[in-house]
This record gives structure tokens, C-alpha cells and sequence, in this order.
């Protein structure tokens, strides 16, 4: 269904809605994928998918029902409309959640995440030959059980009772492959991908030489005597670390009296040379969206600055709880509950040269393992295994693994030692952070 046809059925669908005395907000996107998986020279897979849906938030008398379909017929549609009616009746009354954005007629008009691909089939599958062939011709390296490309097209539409019609569109690709090394009865693997908007930002050379360094480095790694260590995670550690803990700054985890972080406004929570942002746009960037969840314009958010929480992340719901103004920050799927979440998280450059944040013996660690299952995201406590480099000015001294680091993220961000000038981003160009060098970590080794 394209954009000329899915505007009218949103507002058939909405009239309905009206019918009944009712209040909704519709999401309703569809999706394109194409993905190649290289396997013994060969493609073993060459997939092409689509999938649709639609979701209805329906408010009726203070009580919220929440229901999706996966087909646009009229029948269906009448289908998900009376599942959410029946989830209204059993709902408790919820006064904070209405349907608040009038009139919102925004669209992500940004042609930088949308760019048209011409690039020849052909070449796409060459990519992912290629980045198997030229990872099992590397020394020592016995397999590379994951290899390919992936490109996907989305369309997201956001229509609601109060006259809000949205609209996005993007495209993105990606590549990812793996290296398994054996010497000396010993293994080690590594896996690690690419993310972009057109398929000549995807470079398989500069993929493979990472992916094999950190799995070549990494495969005489022993552990450490067990001590404190002054530690440097890399920009994947770090985001992910940040990711496991990222409902600290959660109007709803509040809502729910669950956030660590609910009573600290206005108050020191980290060390002061930490400035954190939530980004509407990055170069590169991958999170760009001119509408949140609810159909607001998404704005930039400055969360914590000089260590002083500034703001929590809001929906409307969340803000009527707290009697403050939603930020554009809402969250909503087409089967999901209102909630909230950052666009790209943006950690700003720090004081330091990066000679002076790698200055001394610290621990640089590159892969992190468990971490959902070892992260309490209200305690902070977290506890996972890792691999990396013990370091010394800057240079890789001794391959490390078999570790465990533990500690507790939010006195972490007050161990601060040096914040480094430059902003670096994962892989997933979601998150953007300099060099940080935290203070005093426990590891246990040997």
C-alpha cells in the first residue's frame, strides 16, 4: 500500500474511532528488506522480505487498549479496533495518557536518509563473497561463519484523533563478518558489522582488518591478576554498557517509581566533565526522525550537563504525571505501549587530549559479555566478562581475556579520570562518545 492509500484508510479508520466517542493514535508502517548470507563461497541465503502493520492506541473513558494487525483488510482492521475496545474495558483507568498532539503534519524530509540505491544485484552479492573470501585468506584463519548484506527500506506513518498526520521514510545498509583463528590449540572469534545510508559508504577491506586484528590480538589473551584497573571501554563497550542502564534516564521507569535517578533532578549524578545529550541529527547518524512516538517534533535534549541532571525523557503521559512539558521524546511501535526513548545519545568532548586519557597502564576492553543478564539497571550494579588489551601509553602490552569487570554504573559516572576531545561512534551510529578513562574498576582474573 502506498502513501495515496494508506492516508485515506487511517482516517476511515479514525472516523471509526470518533463513532464510538473514542480517542486513537495510529501507527501503521511497512517494510522492505533484501539480505545475502555468504556461506563456502556460495550465497546460502538470498531473501527477500516485506511485512506491514498498524496499531491502534485506543484512550475510551480514561482507559487505554492497545491492539495491532499484520493485514490492512477492512475486516481486520474492524478486528484490531474491537480488541482494543475489549482491552479498554478491562483497563484500569490511567488519567495521565490522552491523545495530546494536534494537528502535527511533520515528515522526515532529511533526503540523507533516504537516498534512491541504483547499485547493481550483482554487486551486493560480490560484497558478501567477498567478505568471507578475503576473511579466510587472512593467516590462520579457519572460518567465518558469518558473513553478508543487508538493505532495508521503511515507511512509517502516525495518524491520531486530533488531526496529526506524520509521515517517514528511510533506507539503510549493512554489512557484518566473522573470523574464527586457531594456533596452538587455541581459538578465538570475532564478529562486527557496517551500517550506512548507500551502499559505496560500506568498505569490506576496512571491515575484515578490524574483525581479524581484535580476533588475531585477542587469541594468546590470559587473564589478569584480580586487582583494580583503570579501564577505557571502546565505542561498542561503552554504548552498550550505556544501553543497559539507559532507563536511568526514563520519565516512565520514574512514573513507575522505579528510576534511581527520579528524585535527582537539578543534582549531581555524575562527574563533571560529563555532558550527555540526546541528538535529533548526527553525521551519519542512524536514529533520525523529525516525529516521536506521539507525532511531536523531536528536538535535542540536553539530559545531564557538567554531571547536574537537566531533564528526564518524556512522552505526554509522563509529563501530565510530573506537571512538566513532554520533550519530544515519546516511543510508541504499532504493538507497543506509550513509552519513551533517545534518539542518538551524544557523550560531548571532554578537556583531555587523547595522549593524556591513555597515559599510564589502563585496560582498554573491546568485547563485553552477558551483559543483560549481568546488569541491574536500578541498582546499577552490573557484573559481565570481557576480553581486551592491558595497555601503557597508548599501546597494546598484553592481550587480555577470561575476565570479569564488575561494578556499579552510576558511581562509575563519578570515576571519571580523563574525558577525551574527539567523538567517536559505534558501529551502529547511535551512540557518540570521546575516550573515557573510568577510574578503579574491579576486575577479577586469576
Amino acid at each position: 500500500m502506498n502513501s495515496r492509500d494508506m492516508q485515506p484508510l487511517l482516517t476511515r479508520l479514525l472516523d471509526k474511532v470518533a463513532d464510538i466517542n473514542a480517542d486513537a493514535d495510529l501507527i501503521a508502517n511497512q517494510d522492505r528488506a533484501f539480505s545475502l548470507k555468504a556461506d563456502k563461497g556460495e550465497l546460502g541465503e538470498y531473501k527477500v522480505t516485506s511485512s506491514q502493520q498498524i496499531g491502534i492506541r485506543l484512550i475510551k473513558e480514561g482507559r487505554v487498549g492497545i491492539a495491532y494487525s499484520e493485514s490492512l483488510d477492512q475486516t481486520a482492521l474492524d478486528a484490531m479496533l474491537q480488541d482494543a475496545q475489549d482491552a479498554c474495558r478491562f483497563a484500569k483507568v490511567d488519567p495521565d495518557q490522552r491523545i495530546s498532539v494536534a494537528a502535527s503534519q511533520l515528515t522526515t524530509d532529511d533526503p540523507a536518509i533516504n537516498q534512491p540505491d541504483h547499485t547493481a544485484v550483482e554487486d551486493k552479492i560480490a560484497l558478501a563473497l567477498r567478505l568471507e573470501a578475503d576473511m579466510l585468506a587472512l593467516p590462520e584463519v579457519t572460518g567465518a561463519p558469518y558473513n553478508g548484506f543487508v538493505e532495508g527500506h521503511s515507511e512509517l506513518w502516525l495518524a491520531n484523533s486530533q488531526g496529526t498526520c506524520c509521515q517517514h521514510r528511510e533506507f539503510s545498509v549493512s554489512c557484518y563478518s566473522s573470523a574464527l583463528i586457531e594456533r596452538g590449540g587455541r581459538q578465538s572469534m570475532h564478529s562486527q558489522g557496517q551500517y550506512g545510508r548507500r551502499f559505496d559508504e560500506l568498505d569490506s577491506h576496512s571491515l575484515t582488518q578490524q574483525i581479524y586484528a581484535v580476533a588475531d590480538g585477542l587469541l594468546a589473551g590470559e587473564p589478569l591478576p584480580s586487582g583494580r584497573y583503570s579501564v577505557i571501554f571502546s565505542p561498542n563497550t561503552l554504548a552498550s554498557l550505556i544501553g543497559c542502564f539507559q532507563a536511568a534516564l526514563s520519565g516512565k521507569w520514574a512514573q513507575q517509581g522505579i528510576n534511581p535517578w527520579r528524585d535527582k533532578l537539578g543534582q549531581p549524578v555524575a562527574s563533571r566533565w560529563l555532558t550527555l545529550a540526546s541528538r535529533v541529527a548526527m553525521p551519519g547518524g542512524m536514529r533520525i526522525k523529525a516525529f516521536d512516538g506521539e507525532g511531536a517534533a523531536t528536538r535535542d535534549l540536553q539530559l545531564i550537563e557538567a554531571g547536574e541532571l537537566k531533564t528526564l525523557l518524556h512522552n505526554s503521559a509522563t509529563a501530565r504525571h510530573f506537571g512538566v512539558t513532554s520533550n519530544g521524546a515519546a516511543a510508541r511501535s504499532a504493538r507497543g505501549a506509550l513509552d519513551v526513548s533517545a534518539r542518538h545519545l551524544v557523550i560531548s568532548a571532554g578537556p583531555h587530549r587523547e595522549a593524556e586519557v591513555k597515559s599510564g597502564e589502563y585496560l582498554e576492553l573491546l568485547k563485553l559479555d552477558g551483559l543483560h543478564s549481568g546488569a541491574d539497571a536500578v541498582s546499577g550494579d552490573f557484573s559481565f566478562g570481557a576480553s581486551g588489551f592491558l595497555c601503557r601509553d597508548g599501546e597494546r602490552r598484553q592481550p587480555v581475556r577470561g575476565i570479569t569487570v564488575a561494578g556499579n554504573f552510576y558511581r562509575l559516572l563519578g570515576e571519571l579520570e580523563a574525558v577525551g576531545g574527539t567523538l567517536h561512534h559505534n558501529d551502529g551510529k547511535g551512540c557518540y562518545a570521546p575516550l573515557i578513562r573510568f577510574a578503579g574498576l574491579a576486575i577479577a582474573g586469576k
